[in-house]
């Protein structure tokens, strides 16, 4: 009852408050990351949602977008600023996915919306995830967030939607609160942003680079198609 009917009603609503009761700390963002990010505030993404329907995922802009004299991006650690790294650690760069929960594209409790780029890589088992909406947080963050490794994360995600309860997502909610506090688990030791799922696999020699090489160009497809 709570899953089909009456967590959908509170998303919406709770968002729908938080949207208005925040506007005006959202505004004072807006502003400051144009300024400093010299032009667009906000950063969107091709995130696969429910029954892996690709949507728009917002949210603040943390790096720049300066490239090499090639035209290719500098790595992350060389485009996240001091203001990305300090919105990044207080969450903020999260905020602007309540205008996706108020869609209907996210929920404020589910599985963290990965990449598609993530998604290729996860087998059939790791992709149920998908039969839910992504999360503003979920169980795997509340247990360790980037901190984790990726298999760990998705078991998170596996055992979530084993058992959707109202009681099930307020703790949640107060766990990421107090997760959010504290700035905990924002990046793996060293990095300053997560290596994606097949990165960690092609790294840790569980995939061959052929492998990996065919499954980028399967979800570079998966977007096009969007």
């Amino acid at each position: 009852m709570y899953q089909k009917y009456i967590k959908r009603f509170l998303d919406f609503s709770l968002s729908l408050f938080a949207l208005l009761v925040l506007s005006p700390f959202l505004i004072l963002f807006i502003i400051l990351g144009a300024i400093i990010m010299k032009g667009n505030p906000f950063f969107t993404q091709d995130r696969p949602g429910k029954d892996e329907k690709i949507f728009k995922l917002i949210k603040f802009r943390t790096m720049t977008c300066e490239t090499d004299e090639n035209g290719e991006l500098l790595p992350d650690d060389m485009r996240l600023t001091k203001y990305g790294k300090f919105i990044r650690s207080t969450s903020i760069d999260e905020l602007p996915e309540l205008i996706n929960i108020l869609k209907g594209d996210m929920s404020i409790i589910g599985p963290r919306p990965q990449l598609v780029r993530d998604m290729v890589f996860m087998t059939n088992e790791q992709r149920r995830r998908h039969t839910v909406r992504p999360g503003l947080s979920g169980l795997a963050q509340v247990n360790g967030r980037n901190a984790i490794k990726w298999e760990d994360k998705l078991n998170f995600d596996l055992e979530y939607i084993k058992n959707i309860t109202f009681i099930g997502d307020v703790k949640l909610i107060l766990q990421t609160v107090i997760k959010v506090f504290k700035r905990a688990d924002i990046s793996e030791e060293g990095m300053e942003t997560a290596l994606d799922f097949g990165d960690y696999l092609l790294k840790s020699r569980r995939i061959e680079e052929a492998e990996y090489k065919t499954k980028l160009q399967e979800a570079k497809e998966l977007i096009s198609q969007r």
